[in-house]
């Protein structure tokens, strides 16, 4: 039953490479594109540095996720309608397979919508006093709704209460597994985020981040998840083959948002919490970069580094772009091997 999967992987790649020209022509006509006003950080200061090193890709369309979102549902519905169809009995380690179905297409979907209004108020400028968007509390607020009643969902649907150590054995974390989850859902939806600042970076390493996950998903036999993530990555290689530079076209935060959050979530249902964050280990750095740079202009009124986040600093150094992509790429394989070793530890 393996070539099921890689025939979901296959299928998606090929409907999202026929489909993303016209998509691209689509974004241009519909002016959805990088705009041209000033970016400001959490606390509404200018980000000089980070405008310098982005002014050419204004004017790129913005929203290559909104595509993959639509393709990667219909493909996995369409799958799954096969093994209904064929009378196949799909496995699953949990209670309920609806249930599952229903949280990551719950996360997937919600944080987009999340995304695309938050990419339609940036260019349109509905509101002169956002964030990049959103007003930052408004944004976080609403994510911690959404990533507060996923959790709830792994914690009283599909009764994931547990968290597994290598070395140090397995820990009944109760009612706690809720705010943990929650806080790993919030923090890699707002990684994958602040990853998308250069061409192919945060698809690339999704990419190969996801693969370690289906390599999980397949040793434990869960079908709505190697599904998905077949159908995920379909769309991603497509995706990547235009996003990479100079790109033609971006993720945008309905991407970003929806893909962090999606991820964490796949890597809380096949039991890999602390695996998670070795997988997606570029993600946490390039968010812990960002996040201590915040930190340290709040408490101490000064930058811990010249530049956030990590890929931001590389390019003050002198880096060109696409060697930064290429070698953080490198280091995020790396990680991934290491996280699928972990992963399999008992």
């Amino acid at each position: 039953m393996a070539s099921i999967y890689l025939f979901a992987l296959m299928a998606s790649f090929f409907i999202n490479f026929i489909l993303i020209i016209p998509f691209i022509n689509f974004l241009y006509r519909l002016k959805l594109q990088r705009a041209n006003q000033k970016t400001r950080d959490a606390f509404d200061k200018p980000t000089p540095i980070f405008d310098r090193f982005n002014e050419q890709k204004k004017g790129t369309p913005v929203g290559g996720g909104i595509l993959i979102l639509v393709t990667t549902t219909i493909v996995f519905f369409i799958f799954i309608f096969l093994y209904w169809l064929f009378r196949q009995k799909i496995l699953t380690n949990y209670p309920s397979i609806a249930s599952e179905i229903k949280i990551i297409l719950f996360s997937f979907i919600s944080f987009g919508l999340l995304g695309l209004f938050d990419d339609l108020n940036k260019i349109f400028l509905w509101s002169k006093t956002n964030f990049f968007g959103l007003r930052m509390r408004h944004k976080f607020i609403i994510e911690l709704v959404l990533s507060l009643t996923v959790s709830f969902w792994l914690f009283n649907d599909l009764k994931i209460q547990i968290m597994h150590i290598p070395f140090f054995g397995v820990f009944d974390l109760g009612v706690f597994y809720i705010p943990i989850s929650t806080f790993i859902i919030l923090a890699f939806s707002n990684a994958v985020n602040i990853t998308d600042g250069l061409d192919g970076l945060a698809s690339g390493i999704l990419t190969f981040a996801l693969m370690g996950f289906w390599v999980i998903s397949r040793t434990i036999l869960d079908v709505p998840t190697s599904l998905f993530i077949a159908a995920w990555l379909g769309g991603l290689l497509a995706f990547l083959y235009f996003n990479i530079w100079p790109a033609r076209v971006m993720m945008g935060d309905t991407g970003a948002l929806s893909f962090g959050a999606t991820f964490a979530v796949v890597g809380l249902i096949l039991g890999k919490a602390f695996a998670l964050p070795i997988i997606g280990g570029m993600f946490v750095i390039e968010i812990a970069s960002s996040l201590i740079q915040l930190l340290g202009k709040k408490f101490l009124k000064k930058k811990i580094f010249p530049a956030a986040p990590f890929h931001l600093w590389l390019q003050l150094r002198g880096w060109e772009e696409p060697k930064i992509v290429m070698r953080l790429w490198l280091i995020s394989i790396v990680l991934v091997l290491f996280g699928l070793m972990i992963g399999f530890m008992k």
